[in-house]
């Protein structure tokens, strides 16, 4: 079972050109895709619906959008009736198996003054897999502030691991006439997190590095899988800085939870991809 997420930055590539095939050849053969920065109407990519172009190019997947801000991008009355025109921008999940349950989760943020800070969040699908129900999440979180990240990441972590309790997007459904979601234990979290290996924020998602023990798997912290494996060195990377590409980091992660750890046979980035600022990070599961 393949998984691969992929921070798009609205379809356009280290190029400068906006490709969206080139992007869906890049993530060929997944079973379970994570997208970020999906946008619909944005001036910067030709006001395409990418939600619906990519739905098309990856017909034989099962699909949801979750839009974290939604902003007015001149709605009108044009011949006598309003056309709402919006902007918005989210996370996709696409699906070889069908998506039981989704919601988008709203993550903690704080207006800013001075720069760019959108409303993050994180979209959740219920994936009834040949292995069994599991917990898919599509990540993005805050560029600019650690604090916040580090806000995100416990907000995010909480929804993860108190979802039994909390029941995801329905509990309760035969009073609707409609079938009772599984609650599934297991969870892999993917996406962008805009943060570097071993920064205070990632430890707070992995935990920390004890001096005798190292980094233990614990049932509270997902395991990151490409370092979990000793596949992430120095040099490694997931992200071109678009105007100097000498700049380089690595800023986007899959974890999963405990339960799956013993699954897991491989992970590893696509540097030679270049549909994006950012590259494609996959995981395989036995």
């Amino acid at each position: 079972m393949k998984f691969v997420s992929y921070n798009i930055q609205y379809g356009i590539g280290l190029d400068d050109r906006l490709d969206l095939p080139r992007i869906v050849s890049s993530i060929h053969g997944a079973d379970i895709i994570a997208l970020q920065e999906v946008t619909r109407n944005f001036h910067r990519n030709g006001g395409i619906d990418m939600v619906a172009e990519l739905q098309t190019l990856l017909a034989n997947h099962y699909s949801v959008f979750g839009s974290v801000c939604d902003l007015d991008a001149g709605s009108a009355i044009e011949k006598g009736r309003v056309v709402n025109r919006r902007f918005q921008i989210g996370n996709m999940i696409f699906s070889r198996w069908p998506i039981l349950s989704t919601r988008t989760i709203l993550l903690p943020r704080t207006r800013t003054l001075d720069k760019l800070n959108t409303q993050r969040g994180a979209t959740e699908a219920v994936i009834a897999t040949p292995g069994g129900a599991l917990r898919v999440y599509s990540v993005h979180l805050d560029h600019v502030h650690r604090d916040e990240r580090i806000a995100q990441i416990r907000y995010l972590k909480d929804r993860a691991q108190l979802y039994g309790f909390e029941g995801g997007a329905i509990s309760g459904a035969h009073e609707l006439g409609l079938p009772e979601p599984p609650v599934p234990e297991d969870y892999v979290l993917m996406g962008d997190f805009n943060m570097v290996p071993e920064s205070p924020e990632y430890c707070e998602m992995v935990g920390g590095v004890d001096p005798l023990y190292g980094r233990q798997i614990r049932a509270g912290n997902p395991v990151d899988a490409i370092a979990g494996l000793g596949k992430r060195h120095a040099a490694s990377f997931s992200w071109i800085n678009p105007q100097d590409h000498a700049d380089r980091m690595f800023l986007d992660y899959c974890f999963l939870s405990h339960g799956l750890v013993e699954r897991l046979t491989d992970a590893w980035v696509d540097e030679t991809a270049f549909g994006s600022d950012h590259m494609p990070v996959w995981f395989e599961l036995s």
